[in-house]
């Protein structure tokens, strides 16, 4: 396995005058990319950032980013991206989290960051990209350093990336990858994929580089494609650009499938180049599947995974079967089959195997795993199996073809009256109304059965509460259906598009269920009628 650095030098080798990014109106060949990319590498070194630092990125998609991952590759440093809908002091809590040395920020981002700083005493190096500031300036700190590629050497173990955790239920974790396995990712896309990338390929970079659209950087690079970086997602200039740029792979979430489904320009645009649509982070509901295979053929990949283990499965298009047996139509519902190199078990709470069709913890086993978390050696324990599984505190089963179903995040489970509810089954069921665009399901507490599923709904045509709720009825069964609906012109999500369920919760149902002696309402639960 090569690692990053020498994956780029072969591909500069062989393809140096080959496009390599364009944002906008700029545009970046691999040579340039390259000479860029050595010069971060060489600039920090010069700052007194050592091989293995963590280094900070904090910074909306632009030309720079891939540049960014190069250089820091080169130098052997830790790439540590924040997020930018953090809030400052979620941010600074990071920095101090990872021991950052050195922070790469963007002009727009660094003022509100700027004054928090200080609370962050390993901190030796902040670069600003854009306006003038205090702090050195991208561009001269490049300018002034050497395009000579440092040839450091690296190791398999050496530590590649620290992703973060959500911190919906606490605070972040910075999730490690080390260079062995970051790389074991992209093979693993390929394997599943059964394509290789190549100098004809362009991939339509939607979503944060810093999130899911990051990780085929590095498969792009070793192939010679082209990254075509989206600042914003906008379904409009989605089209524009998958036409104008002749875009074959795109990475979306099923929130902005509906989008660019939804816009006018949909079947105007020439978007006859895309072969391969990943999508994932969310369920999809069944229309716009449906539709998005009658406008752009079988081109869809359905993949799952987490920022601890990338990828775990895939839906290939041959399993996008609308018309066929229950069972095949059924395949829709799953997450596909484990991808090669990826072992899947459904574990019992005792960490025993479970037959198929049993609902248990999702545990896998995979190259592309991370290491570990952050000086969190129990929070790894936790998470990592002596025999090298890691636990993803998912909830699903497989079936006895092997296709992967999920139910739920362990932690999310609703228990109404001695019976297990899983919120994910509900909303895929719910994502089933003709009437519902975006569906999350919540427990709420109530004075008999303990927990009650609540549901909260976005609408793309008129539906009344009543009427949902006869239809889960039918869907799920008394026992599971929502007993209330929560209408809402959006839900809270991630900038992946994951609905965030407890951000519904606490802006739709905070005061849901409460037992009739308190003074507010609970709406009539039979859990059997």
């Amino acid at each position: 396995m090569i690692d990053p650095a020498t994956t780029l030098r072969e591909t500069v080798s062989a393809h140096g005058d080959a496009l390599a990014v364009v944002c906008d109106e700029r545009r970046q060949t691999y040579a340039e990319m390259y000479g860029r990319a050595c010069r971060l590498a060489n600039a920090l070194r010069d700052a007194g950032i050592e091989p293995g630092d963590r280094v900070a990125v904090l910074a909306d998609n632009d030309l720079e980013s891939i540049e960014i991952i190069a250089g820091l590759a080169l130098g052997g440093y830790v790439n540590c991206p924040l997020y930018t809908h953090h809030t400052a002091e979620g941010n600074a809590y990071l920095l101090n989290l990872i021991e950052a040395t050195a922070l790469i920020v963007q002009a727009r981002h660094h003022a509100a960051l700027a004054p928090l700083l200080g609370t962050v005493p390993g901190l030796r190096l902040t670069v600003v990209i854009g306006e003038e500031t205090a702090h050195p300036r991208y561009t001269e700190l490049l300018a002034a350093a050497s395009a000579d590629d440092p040839k450091l050497p690296l190791k398999q173990d050496d530590t590649h990336v620290i992703r973060f955790s959500a911190g919906t239920t606490g605070r972040p974790k910075g999730i490690v990858h080390d260079l062995k396995g970051w790389m074991a990712m992209g093979d693993l896309w390929r394997a599943a994929w059964g394509r290789h990338w190549s100098p004809a390929d362009r991939y339509l970079a939607t979503g944060p580089i810093s999130h899911a659209t990051g990780l085929l950087v590095w498969p792009v690079i070793e192939g010679g494609a082209g990254v075509v970086v989206m600042r914003g997602f906008d379904p409009g200039r989605f089209l524009e650009l998958a036409e104008r740029e002749r875009a074959t792979v795109t990475l979306l979430v099923p929130t902005m499938v509906q989008m660019v489904l939804g816009h006018p320009d949909v079947e105007r645009r020439d978007v006859s180049s895309m072969h391969t649509i990943f999508y994932g982070a969310a369920p999809m509901p069944r229309p716009t599947l449906v539709k998005a295979l009658s406008v752009w053929g079988p081109i869809m990949y359905q993949a799952y995974g987490q920022s601890e283990a990338l990828p775990i499965s895939i839906l290939r298009p041959e399993h996008h079967i609308l018309e066929g047996t229950e069972e095949e139509i059924g395949r829709l519902r799953s997450a596909g089959r484990p991808c090669p190199g990826a072992e899947v078990r459904i574990a019992d709470d005792e960490g025993g195997d479970l037959p198929a069709g049993e609902i248990g913890e999702i545990v896998v086993r995979t190259p592309g795993a991370m290491s570990g978390l952050w000086k969190d050696p129990e929070g790894t324990a936790a998470r990592i199996t002596p025999d090298g599984y890691m636990r993803t505190r998912d909830m699903g089963y497989l079936s006895p073809n092997g296709f992967l179903y999920l139910t739920d995040r362990k932690d999310d489970m609703i228990i109404s009256g001695g019976f297990n509810i899983w919120p994910a089954e509900l909303e895929s069921a719910l994502l089933g109304h003709p009437a519902v665009r975006e569906a999350t399901v919540v427990g709420v507490p109530h004075e008999k059965w303990g927990e009650t599923p609540h549901a909260i709904v976005v609408l793309g045509d008129p539906a009344t509460e009543s009427e949902l709720i006869d239809f889960m009825r039918a869907a799920v069964g008394s026992t599971k259906k929502p007993t209330a609906v929560h209408f809402a012109g959006e839900l809270p999500k991630t900038p992946l598009g994951k609905v965030l369920r407890r951000a519904a919760r606490e802006a739709h149902c905070a005061g849901c269920g409460a037992p009739p002696s308190t003074g507010g309402t609970t709406p009539s639960t039979d859990r059997s009628a």
